[in-house]
């Protein structure tokens, strides 16, 4: 789910209908803003998509679309999304490709922080940039050491741009220093 204070909207990601719906709150209306409803891989279908975050900067909701392993920006009123991380429809754990992400969130600058959650990583990608860094867990490799994660499910910031992960499988929150 995701909230904008200033219209009273909140977003939620239907997993199983494929698309993104807003409430507006005081009047208990929904509407489809992004998806046509049906899985897939095309600029107007959403696949499983997991988390949602609204950008008041640029009008427009990340969605960890995670059936077709991708991040993709839906600007409010558009019909269609435009690609931020991964391959569209190809899962792998090489910086370019991420692996059924459920998971985002961005900090003050714009750069996005994903949950890959069956790579067992966190990934950055910078503003602007396709090929992420890993900043917490190891690729493809699972773990409760304090340096490990297990399917990783969300990624939120603090106003000291502290990572906190749901590290899932371990039934904890990992708390990162400042990133």
């Amino acid at each position: 789910m995701a909230y904008d204070q200033n219209s009273n909207t909140l977003y939620i990601a239907e997993v199983n209908g494929h698309r993104i719906r807003s409430y507006k709150i005081d009047t208990k209306v929904s509407t489809i803003v992004a998806g046509d409803g049906t899985n897939g891989y095309g600029p107007s279908q959403l696949s499983s998509p997991r988390a949602v975050y609204f950008d008041a900067s640029s009008t427009s909701l990340i969605i960890a679309n995670t059936g077709a392993h991708t991040i993709v920006r839906w600007v409010l009123g558009d019909s269609s999304w435009t690609l931020i991380a991964g391959t569209i429809g190809s899962s792998g754990s090489l910086s370019t490709q991420l692996n059924s992400p459920y998971g985002v969130t961005l900090d003050a600058f714009s750069n996005i922080y994903v949950a890959d959650m069956t790579n067992n990583r966190i990934q950055l990608f910078l503003s602007g940039q396709s090929t992420g860094i890993t900043i917490a867990g190891v690729s493809s490799v699972q773990g409760n050491n304090s340096t490990l994660l297990r399917n990783p499910y969300a990624v939120a910031l603090d106003s000291n741009r502290n990572l906190y992960v749901a590290d899932t499988n371990n039934h904890r929150i990992q708390k990162f220093q400042r990133y």
